[in-house]
């Protein structure tokens, strides 16, 4: 009876991962092994005719659970205008709801005796409960050939695991966000004034703007994916010898993650890759396989919210989650800070530059078509009617300030820029002169060169950016060419052997067009040019660590 109970309140199962036994695969005339030498696997779970049927069941029943949910405020008000809220109206409908949930339930209840008669169902329970118990590696292990409902797994880190963090607070720190100009009401009377719009703000940040923000947390679109998704996690697995984690945040959250650890397989497998996806990004189909297909070892997790994580993507859960991973990879994984690289794409750039910030040790950071600030961008795509309250909400509750928290950062860097990116410009695809990742290089060089990046190399860099097409980039150089030689000898004498902190006073003593050339000189190593649109995966060769001295 307790194991009935099991597989009625058990997760859902998607997949069953066994190394096929040697020999010639079926339908194939080659071996049992993959061209890389390692074991094929088979990825199969097949449930019975009951479990199949009432899983359909209840997976409709959930897709129209969610449709209503996003529905409810314009049914409300259809409603609520038609005269239909009442008590007289009320009461029937949720006697049939109440009996629309004992249905379910009971369909819940024949799914479980669908399972309780399938004998691998019933081992991955044995193996699941006996995780949930004993914790050992080998109980890990095991359970890693299974792929089902990630809310059932056991947590493998928490962030306390080495002791209180952050003072024993269940938030990381963000940087404050500059406090307004008072106006001229005060006091509790100019606090309820202002009261309505700060309601106002606090509603579209949590309802229009976050979902508009990260998209990916909408379950609608999370269940169009899943086939995707899971294709995408068994490759990780059966391929790459991936190990999925749970990791347990400070706010409560679980954060979904993915390692590879490829130490003593690959020669690049000694640097560890953390990866940040973009607003609908999974680290399943994401930007993660740039750096796994490249030789290193990575790790990989999804936002607050996407796919198994738990939670709400927000600014300050993102940092909690990013925090998790990075104390993770160093307690746990025990990877040194140095040879940890954090790799961001889009919108990932601001747990990415806050890691950096709060982990000056770390070894570099890879921005790839990120942005400096989200204010821009978000005017961008709402009326212009809205500015002022598009810019207070942002600042309030939303704020992505990449580019402040990148000059926290003392480590290498490289921002890769997409000469065709529709989504962080702020006019169109083809200007490259608005695209904001330009904004993040020149506010970076201006924080650690500030003397070089005066009137001359600041307007140098500039037209260098502005530049359309590689041959008017080319036509910029030849006016000023750097010459790489003596760049590089300049900053090292000024750096020698203490590497001080930036901000550099280097520049004071060179003339007009010598700090046009190392301006030059600096803003060509730590930008990298990609032609393509935003969403296009970078590919593996053209993924390369950050410029250092």
């Amino acid at each position: 009876m307790a194991k009935l109970l099991s597989c009625v309140l058990g997760p859902r199962l998607y997949r069953v991962h066994r190394p096929r036994p040697p020999g010639p695969a079926p339908g194939s005339g080659g071996g049992g092994s993959t061209e890389r030498g390692e074991p094929a696997w088979d990825s199969y779970y097949q449930p019975r005719g009951l479990e199949k049927h009432t899983d359909s069941v209840l997976a409709l029943a959930s897709v129209l659970w969610s449709i209503s949910y996003y529905a409810s405020p314009l049914a409300v008000l259809y409603l609520y205008r038609k005269g239909l809220l009442t008590m007289s109206r009320v009461v029937p409908l949720s006697h049939c709801a109440a009996t629309l949930g004992l249905l379910l339930a009971g369909v819940a209840c024949l799914r479980g005796l669908g399972r309780w008669s399938n004998p691998q169902y019933l081992e991955f329970i044995a193996v699941l409960e006996e995780s949930h118990r004993s914790g050992s590696p080998e109980s890990k292990r095991k359970l890693g050939l299974y792929t089902f409902d990630f809310r059932s797994w056991p947590v493998d880190f928490r962030w306390d695991s080495a002791g209180p963090a952050w003072g024993g607070s269940r938030a990381v720190p963000l940087l404050q966000t500059p406090p307004r100009p008072r106006g001229g009401s005060r006091g509790l009377l100019g606090a309820l004034r202002k009261l309505p719009c700060a309601l106002v703000r606090l509603l579209l940040a949590h309802t229009l703007g976050r979902r508009m923000l990260f998209p990916g947390s909408v379950r609608l679109l999370q269940r169009a994916l899943l086939p995707a998704l899971l294709q995408g996690q068994a490759r990780l697995i059966e391929q790459f010898g991936g190990q999925r984690v749970k990791l347990l945040a400070c706010d409560g959250n679980e954060i979904d993650a993915m390692v590879i650890d490829r130490r003593g397989r690959d020669p690049r497998g000694d640097t560890l890759v953390i990866c940040c996806e973009g607003n609908a990004g999974f680290y399943e189909v994401g930007c993660l396989s740039t750096p796994l297909e490249a030789g290193f070892s990575v790790l990989g997790w999804n936002h607050p919210g996407f796919g198994g994580s738990t939670g709400v993507p927000l600014p300050q859960s993102e940092a909690n989650a990013m925090d998790v991973v990075v104390r993770f990879a160093l307690q746990q994984l025990r990877f040194a800070p140095p040879s940890i690289v954090v790799y961001a794409w889009s919108i990932g750039g601001f747990t990415a530059t806050w890691a950096a910030m709060s982990y000056p040790e770390l070894g570099g950071l890879v921005l790839d078509a990120s942005f400096d600030d989200l204010v821009p961008l978000a005017l961008k795509v709402l009326p212009r009617s809205w500015r002022e309250l598009v810019t207070q909400t942002v600042r309030e509750h939303l704020n992505l300030n990449n580019a402040e928290q990148l000059c926290r950062y003392q480590g290498p860097v490289l921002l890769v820029r997409r000469t065709k990116d529709e989504i962080i410009t702020t006019t169109t695809p083809d200007d490259i002169a608005s695209n904001r990742g330009n904004d993040l290089l020149l506010k970076l060089l201006q924080h650690r060169y500030p003397k070089v990046m005066a009137e001359e190399g600041l307007g140098a860099v500039r037209e260098w950016l502005e530049a359309a097409t590689p041959e008017e980039q080319s036509s910029v150089l030849r006016r000023s060419p750097p010459d790489e030689r003596w760049c590089r000898g300049r900053l090292r004498e000024w750096a020698g052997d203490r590497s001080p902190p930036f901000p550099w006073a280097i520049g004071e003593d060179l003339s007009p067009a010598q700090r046009r050339q190392l301006a030059l000189y600096l803003a060509q190593q730590h930008l990298q040019n990609f032609e393509a649109s935003h969403c296009t995966p970078l590919p593996p060769q053209a993924f390369r660590l950050p410029w250092a001295l």
